[in-house]
C-alpha cells in the first residue's frame, strides 16, 4: 500500500507533469470505485489542473476548484502515460478503475490488482467533504507536529503502539510498512502499550518517525511514478524482510502474521532478544 512518502512522491510527480494542463476527459473503468455522483467526473473536462496536494495517504488533484481525490488502498497504483492509449476502457474488463486524459494526450490511469476492490475516488468541491479526510489526525511531518504533540497523543492510550501509529484518525499517512520501520529505528516493541512509554522512549519514537519518513520522502522525490514502488522496497530495513539479517545487529528479522496483514521486527533491537508470540502460527501448529 502506498503510504505517506510514496503519495508525496506522486504529488511531486503530478505537480511537474500535470499542473497547467487541461483535462480532456475522464473515463470510468470500474463504477464501484467512484464514491460520489455530484459533481460527476465529466464536470472535470475542460478545466485546468491548478494544484496537487496530499492528505495523509489521500491524493488531491485540484481541477480549477473541483477536486479529484483518491486513495490507492492496498493494491492500487497510479500509472502515467506520455500518450494515453486511444482504445476506450471496457468497464470490468481490465484493472484500470479510472483514466484521466489531458489536452496534450498524456494522462494517468488509476489501477487496482486483485479481486478485492478498495480503491476509492471522489469528485468534490472541498476535500473535507470526503469523510476519511475530515477525520484524519495530524500529519507527522507537519511543521507544527513536535515531540510534545506526539506525547499528548500517546498519553492515556492503552493500545499497542504499532496499531496506534497505523490509525489514520490518530496520525495521517503512516501504514503497515513505515510503522514497522519507525518502531525498528526507535528500538521499540510493536506490542508496547503507548501510554506506558517512558520520556526517553517517546523521544526516540518522535526522532525515528521524523527521520524515517523524511528520508523516505527524500528517496521518493523526483522519481517517476513507475519507480516509486521499487524505491520504497529498497529503503525498508525490516518490513517485508522476514528471515533476513537485521542491518543493525545481524539478528534474524522475525514476522508475526495476522488475518490480513503481518508485521516484521528485530528481536535483538526491539524486544530484548525475545521472539513475539505469533498466535496465528500457534493455532496452525495445534
Amino acid at each position: 500500500m502506498p503510504e505517506l512518502p510514496e503519495v508525496e512522491g506522486l504529488v511531486g510527480f503530478l505537480r511537474e507533469s500535470a499542473v497547467g494542463r487541461v483535462v480532456a476527459r475522464v473515463d470510468i473503468g470500474n463504477i464501484s470505485t467512484l464514491k460520489t455522483f455530484d459533481p460527476p467526473p465529466t464536470a472535470l473536462a475542460g478545466l485546468e489542473i491548478t494544484g496537487v496536494d496530499r492528505h495523509g495517504k489521500w491524493l488531491d488533484v485540484d481541477v480549477d476548484g473541483l477536486h479529484l481525490v483518491f486513495h490507492l488502498s492496498r493494491a492500487g497504483w497510479l500509472r502515467w502515460s506520455p500518450q494515453v492509449s486511444p482504445t476506450p476502457l471496457r468497464p470490468g474488463k481490465s484493472p484500470i478503475a479510472l483514466r484521466v486524459v489531458l489536452d496534450d494526450g498524456s494522462g494517468f490511469d488509476l489501477t487496482e490488482a486483485g479481486t478485492r476492490k478498495r480503491l476509492a475516488v471522489y469528485v468534490v468541491r472541498d476535500p473535507r467533504e470526503v469523510p476519511m479526510i475530515a477525520s484524519l489526525g495530524p500529519d507527522p511531518l507537519a511543521a507544527g507536529f513536535d515531540r510534545d504533540a506526539l506525547a499528548r497523543i500517546l498519553a492515556g492510550q492503552r493500545t499497542q503502539v504499532k496499531g496506534l501509529l497505523r490509525d489514520q484518525s490518530v496520525l495521517a499517512g503512516v501504514g503497515n510498512a513505515y510503522s514497522d520501520e519507525v518502531l525498528h529505528a526507535a528500538r521499540l516493541s510493536p506490542y508496547a502499550l503507548a501510554a506506558t512509554l517512558s520520556d526517553t522512549q517517546v523521544d526516540a519514537l518522535y526522532e525515528a518517525m521524523r527521520s524515517v519518513l523524511t528520508e523516505a520522502v527524500a528517496a521518493a522525490a523526483g522519481k517517476p511514478a513507475k519507480e516509486l514502488k521499487d524505491a520504497k522496497r529498497a529503503g525498508l530495513r525490516v518490513h517485508g524482510r522476514a528471515g533476513e539479517p537485521c542491518p543493525v545487529c545481524g539478528d534474524t528479522v522475525r514476522e508475526v502474521s495476522f488475518a490480513d496483514s503481518s508485521l516484521q521486527y528485530c528481536p535483538t533491537c526491539q524486544t530484548g532478544g525475545k521472539p513475539l508470540a505469533d498466535r496465528r502460527m500457534s493455532r496452525l501448529l495445534k
